[in-house]
């Protein structure tokens, strides 16, 4: 078994990359002390000084930029401490975890790293000694959406301070329902009923289905289940699909939007953002970080607005609220003082709204509750129809269920996207539903 998660660990890393944090880049390695660029490759591991943190994470535009305001804030009661930030694209990351922590030898990791989400379990679970226990590190975790800081949880304990927010927003062309006699007042706190009758006018109306996905993939589907806090898996990592009620009404939900014309599927990611940019949609549901692409069609500004996500109609325990994408911040093992690293996580990432005020401008957005009272949040964006967005995301964080991603968690994913397009063509769900767990068990060798 054990051979079996190194070789999908392996695979993983090679394949898997999630838009919302932004893209790899090459290789690299940038640094900060104070407003000075420093670093090489070869320090790329944990510092050599216990005044030096050296951090792996990728996106200079985004991760890079947020950690090196981090060091800023730090250094200002801190001067002598440098903290060496190295541009590591997310598979490189995988890769050289994976490496270290099967050959046993983690001196080439740095002190901290950055660490996707939907991955950090199965790498805490498949690798639990390249990691470091934060529980009882100072660091207030419950000031964290509960939803987000689950990610990075294994048996109870913490291994991740949470970063980036990935709280779903409901965009909408305020414009184009205006045309079919709606404002977004009509998608706030609906269900999934309510949102496809709201489509039909809309299609009607303007000719515009509301939403597009991407063909193949299945984030909304994992939206939509998390949102009544239903995971892939069950507590003790066995499947959970079949028998998973809230899966099946997700699935025939979503068959019914696509059947009805209310959602479209593009075949690439590019013509997924191209549809909402080009104004082929009158909206979309994601993560938050959709509203960066979403801003890069100004001729739209002012003509958007964002609300909650739609519940499941049947689901006992349906929200509003889920989460797509997003990362946290590990503390591996090879740390040669955790005690700085911990103060440094404490003071910044889970301690400074002057941090989460200067990030804004790359579009982090905090899920550490008290950044979102700040006077930066509550500033109207005129593209969003003047709303204070940043502290509303801040808000719907806060209300996002926990769910369970483990160590086969895109294996799952892939298996349940191929079950919705067999579902989508025709196939029976019930049939497809039990391939999909089937194809998850034999790859977790059950």
């Amino acid at each position: 078994m054990k051979k079996k998660i190194v070789s999908l660990m392996l695979v993983s890393a090679m394949a898997v990359s999630m838009v919302a944090c932004g893209s790899s880049g090459s290789s690299g390695s940038t640094g900060t002390s104070g407003d000075s660029a420093s670093g090489s490759t070869e320090s790329a591991a944990a510092g050599s000084d216990e005044n030096t943190l050296t951090v792996w994470c990728w996106d200079p535009a985004f991760n890079i930029f947020a950690m090196n305001e981090a060091a800023k804030v730090y250094q200002k009661d801190h001067p002598d401490v440098t903290v060496n930030v190295v541009e590591t694209p997310w598979e490189d990351v995988q890769t050289k975890l994976t490496t270290a922590a099967t050959s046993g030898d983690l001196s080439t990791l740095p002190d901290i790293l950055l660490m996707q989400d939907n991955a950090f379990q199965k790498n805490v679970i498949s690798y639990p000694d390249a990691f470091t226990d934060l529980t009882d590190s100072g660091i207030d975790f419950s000031q964290f959406a509960e939803g987000k800081t689950a990610y990075s949880v294994v048996d109870g304990k913490n291994y991740g301070v949470p970063f980036d927010n990935g709280a779903v927003v409901g965009c909408y062309r305020t414009d184009l329902l205006e045309q079919a006699g709606l404002t977004v007042d009509d998608f706030t706190d609906i269900t999934w009923d309510q949102y496809i009758e709201n489509g039909k006018k809309v299609l009607e109306a303007t000719g515009k289905p509301l939403i597009s996905m991407q063909a193949g993939e299945c984030d909304l589907i994992m939206m939509m289940l998390q949102s009544a806090g239903s995971s892939l898996f069950n507590e003790d990592g066995t499947a959970n699909i079949v028998n998973n009620d809230v899966l099946k009404e997700v699935a025939e939900t979503y068959k019914e939007m696509k059947d009805s014309g209310v959602l479209i599927e593009v075949n690439s990611w590019d013509e997924y953002v191209g549809s909402i940019t080009n104004g082929d949609v009158a909206g979309t549901i994601n993560g938050c970080w959709i509203m960066a692409s979403i801003q890069t069609a100004e001729d739209q500004s002012g003509n958007w607005a964002i609300t909650n996500m739609p519940r499941l109609v049947d689901a006992k325990d349906a929200t509003n609220y889920s989460n797509n994408g997003g990362s946290s911040w590990a503390v591996t093992a090879n740390c040669k003082n955790k005690d700085l690293a911990y103060d440094f996580l404490a003071s910044t990432f889970a301690g400074s709204t002057e941090l989460y005020d200067n990030i804004l401008s790359c579009g982090a957005i905090a899920t550490w509750a008290p950044a979102g009272d700040s006077d930066a949040y509550a500033q109207p964006n005129d593209f969003f129809g003047g709303d204070a967005v940043s502290a509303k995301i801040v808000d719907f964080a806060t209300k996002v269920p926990s769910n369970i991603t483990g160590v086969y968690y895109y294996e799952a994913r892939d298996a349940v996207a191929t079950a919705i397009t067999n579902v989508i063509a025709g196939s029976d769900i019930d049939t497809e539903l039990q391939t999909a767990e089937d194809t998850v068990n034999f790859n977790m060798g059950q």
